[in-house]
């Protein structure tokens, strides 16, 4: 096993992780970046339609109307010290990234534009906000690249195409990890001061996504594995709006720049779940009007369903009226993806959409400063920080805002970088418990040992898709005692896989395994807790208890993997300091 040591490594090469990197290598201080992929393809690059801070450059915003936004809009479930610091510090972070050269686009008079995305409002809720700072239809994909020319600039070395295989955690402080190279093969120890995670969500739990194929959430499962919690994972979002059938991203900012949602009817039916807001209603709202609309028979069908008297099972979004120079001046990536993947022109037709899973609110407990926590009294394991989709900070709560997630990345990726700098010279390296690197070991030769008779492809299918069927947008008891069973009979299956690659060098087999044993581990979680959690809040929506229920459930979850491989659950309070919860109207 070949050793490396570094005062800080982060794993992810997304903009939470590249962000925290450029904070330690400015105060002169090693640090190291491992990413299963090469860090420009983080999956970051796939955010399209904005980041939002209160610039006010093109109405009269400021930072309390944005905190308001965000803790309506998690369904009072998010901690309001975090949204404040979210709201506060998002136009220092926004100009922070303009001067390091990402190209927004801009106002006639040069000014960063800003366009109105789902939730975000002026005056508490009075009318929609121009929040969302944009690069066109790219904004990821320029944030990611700005970020890594950074990174490039300070010298920070990156280990491309390291995949994780184990977290060395004793006695609540970090130690290190080991990564399995990917190009070569092999066993490569990290030894580190400071070890962060910044690995992104796990869309790929579910049949239809907006997430990259590398969304598997290993962070979050290697984290559990050493007996720390993980966090609000039952609140999965669905973005309203993804491509019928694959579900490929078509932004928020299409609502943004005015796109309507029609039913088979023609009509914008949005006129009756959010009369003020229509289309720009959070995530969790629309996502669920869309279903219904569905669900009551109003949904669009294909000529093929028509024939066959078959319900629809998608709505439209309609892009028509803006013309086509407007959408390929604004969303020029949403045209070339309405025409590629659904098959037509937005701008003389409009494009088949539906529901897809997209972000994950919960993840890796963490403090403020990004310190990654044990207990319900935020007391915090030695060493170990998180940012980005992976940590639940709770910022987001039980519901995002869209352009809230790049925005979370970045300034809590930079507050976490600048905390690892801070603890760095009272940290050591802690000496290696004898038998962990050993256990990287043992798991690797299991799954190069793999000779069983189920098919890792089938498990993976079966778990996708009855997550979607079971664990989705709307939820029941007994649907969800039904996939709490199923998960855990895949993880038995899943004990008798066999694989056929017994290369070392680019194994895809074996890192397909690996990542379907961490699907596999925090689905449980995720279905465990939704049955668990007996009201409807945010986008965790019970049909059996279709009521916000804030004096049994205003409470975050935190659930441990046992000894004996079962969940257990403990509490800790939301952090309420300025707004009390009331009823969410739009």
């Amino acid at each position: 096993m070949i050793t490396h040591q570094h005062e800080a490594v982060i794993i992810g090469a997304g903009l939470a992780g590249m962000r925290a990197a450029i904070e330690v290598a400015k105060t002169g201080q090693d640090c190291a970046v491992l990413s299963k992929i090469f860090p420009s393809r983080s999956h970051s690059s796939a955010a399209q339609g904005g980041t939002g801070a209160s610039l006010g450059n093109l109405d009269d915003d400021n930072w309390e109307f944005h905190m308001f936004d965000t803790v309506k809009g998690s369904d009072y479930l998010g901690d309001q010290d975090a949204a404040e610091i979210l709201a506060k510090e998002a136009p220092e972070v926004i100009y922070e990234l303009e001067h390091m050269g990402a190209p927004f686009s801009r106002t006639p008079e040069g000014k960063i534009a800003q366009r109105k995305f789902g939730g975000h409002t002026l005056n508490f809720g009075e009318k929609p906000a121009l929040r969302a700072c944009y690069a066109a239809d790219y904004t990821g994909h320029v944030l990611l690249h700005t970020l890594f020319e950074q990174c490039i600039k300070y010298g920070i070395r990156f280990y491309a195409e390291f995949q994780v295989v184990h977290l060395i955690v004793k006695d609540n402080v970090c130690r290190g990890v080991v990564a399995w190279d990917v190009r070569h093969g092999g066993l490569h120890l990290f030894r580190a001061k400071a070890t962060m995670f910044a690995t992104g969500g796990y869309g790929r739990a579910f049949r239809i996504t907006t997430n990259a194929h590398a969304n598997t959430g290993d962070g979050l499962n290697l984290v559990m594995r050493t007996g720390l919690p993980l966090e609000d994972m039952e609140f999965v979002q669905f973005h309203p709006t993804g491509i019928y059938r694959n579900g490929i991203l078509m932004t928020e900012g299409a609502r943004g720049e005015g796109a309507y949602l029609l039913n088979k009817d023609g009509e914008r039916f949005m006129k009756r779940y959010a009369p003020t807001l229509m289309e720009l209603g959070p995530r969790d709202l629309v996502a669920r009007s869309i279903q219904t609309e569905i669900n009551k028979g109003r949904g669009c069908q294909t000529e093929e369903q028509k024939k066959q008297g078959i319900p629809g099972d998608h709505v439209y979004l309609d892009l028509t009226h803006l013309g086509e120079a407007r959408l390929r001046e604004v969303l020029p990536q949403i045209f070339e993806l309405a025409r590629n993947f659904a098959g037509v022109d937005p701008a003389k037709e409009p494009t088949p959409i539906q529901p897809t899973a997209h972000y994950s609110m919960g993840g890796i407990p963490v403090t403020i400063n990004g310190e990654v926590i044990y207990n319900a009294d935020n007391d915090s394991v030695r060493g170990l920080y998180a940012a980005g989709e992976c940590a639940c900070i709770s910022v987001h709560g039980a519901n995002r805002l869209g352009c809230n997630s790049t925005l979370d990345a970045t300034l809590n990726g930079r507050r976490t970088g600048r905390t690892i700098a801070k603890h760095l010279p009272d940290l050591i390296y802690e000496e290696l418990p004898d038998d962990e690197p050993e256990k990287a070991e043992i798991e690797m030769d299991w799954y190069f040992k793999a000779d069983g008779s189920e098919n890792v492809a089938d498990i993976r299918n079966e778990l996708q898709d009855t997550m979607m069927q079971n664990c989705a947008i709307f939820r029941k008891g007994e649907e969800l005692k039904t996939q709490l069973d199923i998960v855990r009979e895949l993880q038995e299956r899943y004990q008798n896989i066999g694989l056929q690659d017994k290369s070392q060098a680019f194994n895809t087999e074996v890192m397909e395994a690996m990542e379907l044993g961490h699907l596999l581990a925090f689905s449980e979680v995720i279905v465990y807790g939704a049955l668990e959690r007996k009201e409807s809040r945010g986008a965790h929506s019970r049909t059996d208890y279709p009521d916000r229920d804030d004096k049994n459930w205003l409470k975050h979850t935190l659930a441990y993997r046992e000894p004996d491989g079962k969940i257990r659950l403990e509490f800790k309070p939301v952090v309420i300091t300025r707004f009390q919860p009331k009823e969410r109207k739009y």
